[in-house]
């Protein structure tokens, strides 16, 4: 299939399955002529790679571990290894300190718009 058929099964851009490409996620087929032609389970690499960048992880962390990924009934899940689960939860610590960080920063303002003025 073509890259704006994958684009429409699989609802990501023919511009993302390119940087997709690019960064060695997906390679799919060349026709004779140079055209990309992808096969089905190009569009489940695809939505499995989707999947783990909606997750947090970053194209080099996806490149690492997409072997991992497994598609069963149309949901995307990780086999976990250890390098893995270290990886996924240094990337939980990150959120969890960001989130303090932002509870700190509404506390803050909600103290300036409580605070009179002279």
């Amino acid at each position: 299939m073509q890259i704006s058929e994958l684009a429409g099964i699989t609802g990501v851009s023919a511009r993302a399955l390119r940087h997709y490409e690019d960064r060695g996620l997906l390679v799919p087929a060349r026709t004779s002529g140079g055209y990309r032609d992808y096969s089905t389970a190009d569009a489940t690499r695809a939505m499995q790679i989707t999947a783990m960048i909606s997750a947090g992880l970053n194209t080099a962390t996806i490149g690492r571990y997409l072997d991992c990924a497994r598609t069963d009934g149309g949901r995307v899940r990780l086999e976990l290894c250890p390098d893995l689960r270290a990886e996924l939860d240094s990337i939980a610590d990150r959120l969890a300190a960001r989130q303090s960080e932002l509870r700190r920063t509404r506390r803050r303002l909600a103290e300036l718009a409580t605070e009179q003025g002279p």
